[in-house]
């Protein structure tokens, strides 16, 4: 199955290891960063969502009438617009990026930060929110006929909208987490299931969490596995484990200033059950199988996609291919310098994992968390 990556859609600067020297919006970093992954193999970026940060969905809009192939995944939290209204907005930007949209639903694990935008709901409410909002927004997008709604949290009647996507039946569904109340409601509803980068066992676990919770729900087919790491490469081990180091020292330094803290972070420990796992994995080793590396994650709290794969190129797109056979065709990556990390790792390492994937397919190789001994065996 061909391999997708997933880039950063950053609109400043700035990094866990560099301070921002612009506006938060800064449109020509948005922009020359768009294009540094459309210019070097990238099939599509992340708009991310923070409460403090520029909203997503105009910068979105903006971006796609600038670029013309790179796609975008858009970040979405349910609590800060009501279905019917995202629905159309988001079929307008379907329209506007020419069917190049995919949107990511964002529960939220941290109370204190979903406080700050008015959401008080428990966060097993917000999946059971989350769900609902999802089947109301997919509605949306394809009926063609007025529909009422009588749920737990929404409620209207005779609704319909005079928009619909580009894409039939409807833009692809995004989703992610590490509860068993995530995997529940993204294995429902989700065209893609992400996860943050963990050790091969960890990850063949969750892949069969999701699948099992998909079967749960009566689905036929089941979600597509996406995974996110931070690269670090060099041309040699030695060059790439001395930037390793010097990029957590720099994660230190800044935190130590009081920069780069996690929104709404809890003195004892993220509340979010991914960033609980990383904490854990980084406190069992700092290297599990063929590059994975847990100081970066360890430096920042857990906090979002934060373990490193580390090494050369080669030895990167290795490590890449080795979460391809378990059932990753869609791999995320986000360096600490974003445009310089963008091109290098476009360059150099998507090349060799695209060309690996098309001999694993013209083979007819098996991929599955059944495949998961045989992988460890290599190493």
């Amino acid at each position: 199955m061909p391999v997708e990556f997933l880039g950063i859609a950053y609109t400043n600067n700035a990094s866990e290891t560099t301070a921002r020297s612009g506006l938060s919006f800064d449109k020509d970093y948005t922009l020359k960063l768009a294009r540094a992954h459309e210019d070097h193999g990238w099939d599509r970026v992340l708009f991310a969502y923070g409460s403090d940060t520029p909203v997503p969905d105009p910068a979105a809009g903006w971006l796609a009438a600038k670029v013309d192939r790179l796609h975008i995944l858009l970040a979405h939290r349910p609590n800060v617009s009501y279905p019917t209204y995202a629905a159309r907005s988001f079929a307008t930007l379907d329209h506007i990026s020419d069917g190049r949209l995919t949107i990511h639903f964002i529960t939220g694990g941290n109370d204190h930060e979903q406080r700050r935008e008015g959401d008080t709901l428990t966060k097993d409410q917000r999946y059971a929110r989350t769900r609902e909002y999802i089947q109301i927004v997919k509605k949306v997008w394809t009926r063609t006929e007025p529909f009422d709604h009588e749920g737990e949290h929404y409620q209207f009647h005779d609704y319909i909208s005079d928009v619909f996507p580009v894409q039939k039946p409807h833009p692809g569904i995004s989703f992610g987490g590490s509860s068993p109340a995530a995997y529940g409601a993204g294995g429902a509803e989700a065209d893609v299931y992400c996860l943050w980068g963990e050790p091969l066992t960890d990850t063949a676990q969750q892949i069969e969490s999701v699948w099992a919770a998909a079967r749960a729900a009566g689905r036929t087919d089941r979600p597509r596995i996406q995974a996110a790491f931070r690269p670090i490469i060099a041309p040699t081990e030695t060059l790439a484990w001395e930037k390793a180091h010097r990029t957590v020292e720099a994660i230190r330094r800044r935190r130590a200033q009081g920069r780069q803290a996690p929104r709404g972070h809890h003195p004892d420990g993220p509340e979010n059950t991914g960033a609980q796992r990383l904490i854990s994995i980084a406190a069992k080793g700092e290297r599990y199988d063929r590059a994975l590396w847990t100081p970066t994650s360890a430096a920042t709290g857990g906090e979002g996609n934060s373990n490193a794969l580390v090494g050369t190129p080669e030895t990167v797109a290795q490590a890449l291919l080795d979460y391809y056979d378990l059932g990753v065709d869609i791999l995320s990556a986000r360096g600490y310098d974003l445009t310089g990390d963008a091109i290098d790792f476009g360059r150099h390492v998507i090349p060799i994992v695209r060309e690996e994937v098309a001999k694993r397919d013209r083979e007819g190789a098996e991929r599955g968390p059944h495949l998961l001994e045989k992988i460890l065996a290599t190493h």
